[in-house]
């Protein structure tokens, strides 16, 4: 794996290093020792699927709040999509900033996401479905978000044509 700085301070794009021959190729998605080695959260605890049907659903900008903050590893298997981290760490000098990266099935990226960002995606593509590797259990009591067209944190490639009313109801981060 490849692990490539973005902006923001701890969130890393990483990129498989497919070895291939006539079957086809094989790659590790994860490795607790190079995720230690570049000094990121290497618990995993849970796994989970979303899927998209429709292109253009969003898919607001969620995290989870102390005491089990997530840390999440985030990877589109099938179709493409837009995925952002947002900065929520008042300490950090990279606070309230985003970056913004393609994944997609065939270009195999992942987005690692740390604790106290939020995270979010908007589908490029019908049936688009979304691999998340999570460091803590989900706790719906701490779960939060943030307004996913508030001005001053991200800007979206196109306006979601599918948004659920609880995400199109989470108030400005501010």
């Amino acid at each position: 794996m490849k692990f490539e700085k973005t902006r923001l301070n701890e969130v890393f794009e990483v990129r498989l290093e497919p070895i291939s021959d006539e079957r086809g190729f094989f790659a590790r998605s994860w490795c607790q020792n190079e995720f230690e080695n570049h000094n990121l959260n290497p618990r995993l605890v849970q796994c989970n699927v979303s899927s998209s049907p429709r292109r253009e659903t969003l898919r607001a900008l969620h995290y989870q709040t102390a005491p089990f903050p997530e840390t999440k590893i985030v990877r589109c298997t099938k179709g493409s999509m837009f995925v952002v981290a947002v900065d929520l760490r008042p300490h950090s000098s990279t606070f309230k900033d985003w970056t913004g990266v393609l994944l997609s099935a065939s270009n195999q990226k992942m987005l690692y996401v740390p604790e106290g960002c939020a995270r979010g995606f908007l589908s490029l593509e019908d049936e688009t479905e979304v691999f998340y590797q999570v460091s803590e259990f989900y706790r719906p009591e701490l779960t939060r978000g943030v307004r996913w067209n508030d001005p001053t944190l991200v800007m979206w490639p196109d306006e979601g044509n599918v948004i659920s009313a609880r995400d199109d109801a989470f108030p400005d981060f501010n």
